[in-house]
């Protein structure tokens, strides 16, 4: 469940972000946005973000004065971070990485979807050389679901409470969760980003990244069936039969991740009739757990 902290953390760090790279906001645009009315996106920035940052408002814009561009505080950064809730976003919070991430050229390797966070403080390194790859275009290596793999990295992404890299591989752009990542390392080879990937990522359609769809379909015990006919709580949520005994919904998605974590929230009422593999991969990974 998305909750309100996180949502906040998330419009504070991206105005954050654009104020510090010199840009001027409006409450509107910002209201569209984040679908939020534009009394909040004013209470955000006259009542809260102005307490520690000296923000103009002129002509129905607001911004940073020139001098105080990119030169913001680590210290009030910190403490902003602590008090709105994003302090667990990034693997850490150090001067040097606070200054990557205020960091325009940065600001490009990274983007944060809504949601809550996973901790990723023990793959603090890993996260700095992805991002360092991504904006030099360097390829990068390492073992992915007991695979090595090549791959031209473009964007890092937050979608939800996981982080993913974004990346080509063999002339098609995937996802991999960042935590399943082992044994990094950076080559010196650089590559040519292809612009049609560009435009999918620049255009928010990663997580419906369709190249390879993966179709579901999930067995829900009717204990709780009416929340899912209550409204869709899955992607592109169809319901195919439902009967005394359970609920028969199709999906799809676009990486496995995206409906584990769902499954896994509604364990036991709910199990993947397909495909069975998944099935079988979330009870080996359960087993793996009780046995730990």
């Amino acid at each position: 469940m998305e909750n309100k902290t996180d949502k906040l953390a998330i419009r504070f760090l991206y105005i954050i972000q654009e104020l510090n790279s010199g840009n001027k906001l409006t409450t509107k645009e910002l209201a569209k946005k984040f679908n939020v009315s534009e009394r909040i996106i004013q209470k955000d920035l006259n009542d809260r973000l102005s307490q520690f940052l000296p923000i103009t408002r002129k002509n129905g814009n607001y911004y940073l004065d020139s001098f105080l561009i990119g030169k913001l505080d680590y210290d009030d950064m910190k403490t902003f971070a602590k008090l709105s809730g994003i302090e667990k976003l990034y693997p850490s919070l150090e001067d040097t990485f606070l200054s990557d991430v205020l960091n325009t050229k940065l600001n490009r390797s990274l983007l944060v979807r809504d949601g809550s966070y996973e901790n990723i403080s023990d793959k603090k390194d890993e996260f700095e050389s992805i991002s360092l790859a991504i904006n030099l275009k360097y390829q990068i290596n390492f073992t992915y679901n007991d695979k090595s793999r090549t791959i031209n990295p473009y964007k890092l992404i937050n979608n939800d409470n996981i982080w993913y890299l974004v990346g080509s591989e063999h002339e098609q752009l995937k996802t991999y969760s960042f935590t399943k990542i082992v044994n990094l390392s950076r080559s010196e080879k650089p590559f040519e980003a292809n612009r049609e990937f560009l435009e999918i990522i620049n255009k928010d359609q990663l997580k419906w990244l369709s190249t390879e769809p993966i179709n579901i379909i999930l067995e829900i015990n009717n204990d709780v069936s009416e929340y899912f006919l209550r409204r869709d709580l899955l992607p592109n949520q169809t319901i195919l039969r439902h009967t005394k005994d359970s609920l028969i919904i199709k999906t799809k998605i676009s990486y496995e991740e995206e409906i584990l974590k769902i499954v896994r929230y509604w364990i036991p009422h709910i199990k993947i009739l397909e495909p069975v593999e998944l099935q079988e991969q979330l009870l080996h990974e359960l087993k793996r757990y009780i046995d730990t």
